[in-house]
């Protein structure tokens, strides 16, 4: 039922990408230059998301398990550091230079063009450098 859940929520998901054109590099290019010709259409789809989340994740915080009977894991570091900062600005640049994120990825990826292709190895490659030197660092 976990899985089952969790590719429904997936699914869900993608498909609220692909309605938006958040799997258009363009569309998100064109969020981010502020400067020229703007596109506040993934500001309005943030905006959005941040309102249909708000009140699931009220309602999570004062539960201690799941609706499928799990643990409940929320963040609870609040704090900032240089590695949230730093990972935070890698994401942006990469974000900004692709213009694309990871949730579209997966949905361009699936389409076959090779922007996807090309982002997923590179955002693959981001992962295990980090796991080798996160590896590193706990030595």
């Amino acid at each position: 039922m976990i899985k089952l859940s969790a590719f429904i929520a997936g699914l869900l998901f993608g498909i609220g990408l692909l309605l938006a054109g958040m799997t258009n590099p363009v569309k998100v290019l064109a969020f981010l230059d502020v400067a020229g010709a703007w596109d506040p259409s993934l500001a309005l789809v943030m905006i959005g998301a941040i309102g249909i989340a708000v009140g699931p994740l009220a309602w999570a915080r004062q539960q201690s398990r799941s609706l499928l009977g799990r643990p409940m894991q929320l963040p609870i570091k609040r704090e900032l550091d240089t590695r949230l900062i730093g990972g935070s600005l890698v994401f942006g640049v990469g974000w900004g230079l692709a213009g694309i994120c990871p949730g579209p990825a997966v949905a361009i990826l699936l389409t076959g063009r090779w922007q996807g292709i090309v982002f997923m190895l590179a955002m693959l490659t981001g992962m295990c450098l980090f796991t080798v030197l996160q590896a590193r660092r706990n030595q």
